[in-house]
């Protein structure tokens, strides 16, 4: 859906700033009219005003593990007896990423004038995701301010180690890449290159094992910007490839195919799918409100597209559980859960447990990941020394044979 920034008048008198998400640009105009707001310029944002609210002028964006943090230390002042305001003010000095602080400061203006936190909170959407403000302002209707937060903390908790599991996954592999092109330089650089002039003076020829790496140094010596630039324009053609919605489903299909890569796509998406609904369906949010939400917290395009199918159904009367077997990308547990969770009643249990059972799923298939990739490397690994250690050797044995024929 898309954003439009706003000017507008409250009933004060006052001039505001902000978001809004809407179908068009009347739409936006009659959401804010229905908020009591009297709309005065409503456009697109600019690239430059998008990537700019999206880290904040003063720091980074809102992470996972800072909105985890944050959940989690309100939860404990707000259970302490802390007012919503102090607790801001505490979280706005204490948080270290910046974005945030400014946020919780404006918010705690806004809240302090007799705005409601989660209506406050809506207007800063780079910051507090649309999750966070569902459950803010359910909890605000409940009463329950405290206990919404501790759940949405748990939920980003969750995504956070998911996240970082994936990221721990990655890093093994690229550290072994750089330290084999760093050995590869030297080894062709410095080392390979000092045999050239001893067999010069011996007056023999190099073996031809050492003349391919010595001709692929060269070759790479004169031509490494243009191989630069070549990986560069891929790498951009490949993140704008990314960015289009034929790039997405595809890259999203082959994901999904690929070996040990294929299982921890799906289990991720499962995992976010179960602990989500769990979180806002246990807050009081409708099914209908939940699974918008839940869509954006999915990681493939293709989820995204089965959530779009199961709000479609589900406004129609159709239980969960159809749309969610019909798409064919969850997994045989998560249908059955959700079918049972329906027929009982207690659904939010039982997405609950299913949540528990994949995010144990993808941290044993991330480990299964880093065992597979271990060996594959090593064997990369070996073939490149061989080769460079035949580049090597081979031309010390020719040199040893031709000063025994002198």
């Amino acid at each position: 859906m898309p954003t439009f920034q706003y000017t507008a008048i409250d009933q004060t008198g006052k001039q505001k700033k902000g978001k809004i998400e809407a179908g068009d640009q009347q739409k936006a105009e009659r959401a804010l009219k229905a908020e009591g707001l009297i709309p005065v310029k409503v456009t697109t944002p600019s690239i430059l005003d998008t990537d700019v609210n999206m880290v904040g002028l003063t720091g980074k964006a809102v992470s996972n593990r800072d909105l985890a943090v944050f959940c989690s230390q309100i939860t404990s002042l707000l259970k302490a007896g802390v007012g919503i305001t102090d607790a801001f003010g505490m979280m706005a000095d204490s948080t270290e990423n910046k974005a945030l602080a400014e946020a919780l400061r404006v918010v705690m203006a806004d809240v302090a004038k007799g705005e409601g936190l989660g209506y406050s909170m809506r207007r800063h959407p780079n910051c507090f995701p649309p999750m966070l403000i569902n459950m803010v302002e359910a909890g605000e209707e409940s009463g329950s301010l405290e206990n919404s937060f501790e759940r949405t903390g748990i939920q980003y908790e969750k995504d956070a180690k998911i996240t970082g599991l994936i990221k721990k996954a990655m890093v093994y592999p690229i550290i072994v890449m750089i330290v084999a092109v760093v050995v590869v330089i030297v080894m062709i650089k410095f080392v390979i290159p000092n045999f050239v002039g001893m067999f010069e003076d011996l007056g023999t020829e190099l073996p031809g094992i050492t003349v391919a790496v010595m001709a692929f140094a060269d070759w790479f010596g004169q031509y490494w910007i243009a191989v630069l630039a070549v990986v560069i324009v891929l790498v951009i053609a490949f993140n704008a490839f990314k960015a289009t919605p034929t790039g997405q489903v595809l890259i999203g299909r082959v994901s999904m195919k690929l070996p040990l890569i294929g299982p921890l796509v799906t289990k991720t998406a499962a995992a976010r799918f179960a602990r989500t609904m769990s979180t806002l369906l246990s807050a009081g949010i409708s099914i209908m409100d939940a699974i918008d939400i839940t869509k954006k917290n999915m990681p493939n395009i293709l989820f995204k597209d089965a959530m779009d199918l199961a709000h479609d159904e589900v406004s129609k009367g159709t239980p969960l559980t159809k749309p969610i077997e019909d798409c064919g990308l969850f997994p045989p547990m998560i249908c059955h859960m959700v079918k049972i969770g329906e027929e009982t009643g207690n659904i939010e249990e039982m997405l609950d447990k299913s949540a528990n059972y994949y995010e144990e799923e993808v941290e044993i298939a991330t480990q299964s990941l880093l065992a597979a990739m271990e060996p594959a490397i090593i064997m990369v690994l070996a073939v490149i020394v061989i080769i460079l250690i035949g580049a090597c050797l081979a031309p010390m044995m020719t040199m040893y044979e031709a000063l025994d024929n002198l």
